[in-house]
Parts: C-alpha cells; structure tokens; sequence
C-alpha cells in the first residue's frame, strides 16, 4: 500500500452480507440488548430518529470505563440506522452533535435473496478539523475497531435468525 493523504481519511466503509433478513438484522443493530452483544457496550435508547444514549464500554481486566454519548439520525426499519457519536461533550452541549463535531454512522439494508447485504459507513473524520496526526491516529482506531466489530455483527444476526 502507498502511503495515504490526509484526503483519504474521510470515511470508513464496509459491505457485509449476512445470511438473516433486513427485519432481524435491523434489530441486531439497533437493539441495546444486541448492541451488548456483537459491539460490547451497554446502553439504552430508543431506535427513533431524534433519541439519544450512551454507549459504554467496560475493559474486562481494569474495569476501566470508556462511554461515548450518540443521537440516533435516522431509524427507518428495515432499511437504514443511522446515528451520530461524538467525543468532545463539552462542544455538543449546546449545539448537539452535528458536521463537525461528531461522526456519523450508516448502517443501509439492502435485501437479497433470502440475506441483507449491509453498507456500513463512518464519516465526518475530516470535518473534525483534527491536526495530520490525530487525524490519521482516529482513523486508524475507528477502522481496526470497526473491522474487530462488525464480523460480530454478522455472527449475532446468524444466531438470531437461526433462533426464530
């Protein structure tokens, strides 16, 4: 691989097939109980455009407590879940997450044959108006994360389609 330009870091994107329909696969993403399941965190909330939560995460070893506070974007099952999460609460406080402040997730759910094909997207890296360096840093977490995550995922939504 070449080396990569600041320009490359804009967004994260994925295609997953998982072999479970749009309905069950809608749910495992937008469902605290699945969320707890396929991305380690705990939270609740309302899978409805305009709801906001937390998600998180606890290190097994330390204890340690991460949390990130997010608002659902938009909810349309079983075809889209999409959410904004941010780091800086401070600077949503007032105006909410938004361009700029925060980055947004898109799950798109596309049916096919009996499985859903999901698009999966993170963007918003460069409308943070982060230095080079932190920049590339936030990527490159988000993008090994999301790659550690989103198989589980695939496997939840295996095991819930299996169960019904």
């Amino acid at each position: 691989m070449g080396t990569e330009t600041a320009m490359e870091y804009g967004s994260i994107e994925r295609e997953l097939h998982i072999d479970a329909s749009p309905e069950v696969v809608f749910e495992v993403l937008s469902s605290p109980e699945h969320i707890r399941d396929w991305w380690s965190a705990e939270t609740a909330f309302e899978p409805a455009a305009g709801a906001t939560g937390r998600l998180t995460w606890t290190d097994a070893d330390s204890g340690r407590r991460e949390s990130s506070a997010f608002t659902v974007v938009e909810a349309d099952p079983p075809r889209l879940f999409s959410f904004r999460w941010t780091y800086d609460e401070k600077e949503t406080e007032s105006a909410g997450p938004g361009p700029g402040n925060s980055l947004l997730v898109t799950f798109e759910l596309v049916p096919e044959g009996a499985g859903t094909t999901v698009r999966f997207r993170e963007s918003g890296y460069r409308e943070r108006g982060w230095e080079a360096a932190v920049l590339e840093a936030h990527y490159n977490d988000h993008r090994q994360g999301w790659d550690f995550y989103l198989p589980r995922l695939v496997a939840t939504a295996h095991r819930l389609a299996a169960a019904r």
